[in-house]
């Protein structure tokens, strides 16, 4: 009879726990898929801290640097509230956007009045 192979102590706990946490026994497929889920975002995570430790030391310098006072509030913001600066910034880009095409146009539109005028 051969010796019937057993997993350690530790890997069947966890198995355990995953089964209890997802009401089932997850195929080897699933856990593998679920530990390649977790990697990533182990990874993400360290990619962010790390952004956000270099974000941190910006703004160090940039209080130490009055002219770069406005960046250093936007740096703060955005180190604050993520997301939300992220939405701001991206809706005042677009307005610029808008804003400089509206002013291209109505330059363009003065500049042949002036043109018709002139000829």
């Amino acid at each position: 009879m051969a010796p019937v192979r057993s997993t350690p102590r530790r890997t069947l706990e966890l198995e355990l726990e995953q089964a209890r946490h997802h009401g089932r026994w997850l195929s080897d497929d699933e856990r593998e898929a679920l530990a390649d889920r977790e990697r990533q975002q182990e990874s993400l995570q360290q990619q962010q801290r790390q952004q956000r430790r270099k974000l941190l030391i910006l703004l160090g310098v940039c209080v130490l640097v009055p002219p770069l006072w406005p960046l250093a509030l936007a740096l703060t913001l955005y180190l604050l509230f993520p997301l939300t600066t992220s939405r701001l910034a991206v809706a005042t880009g677009l307005s610029l956007l808008v804003v400089g095409g509206l002013l291209a146009a109505l330059t363009a539109a003065l500049l042949v009045a002036l043109l018709m005028l002139i000829f």
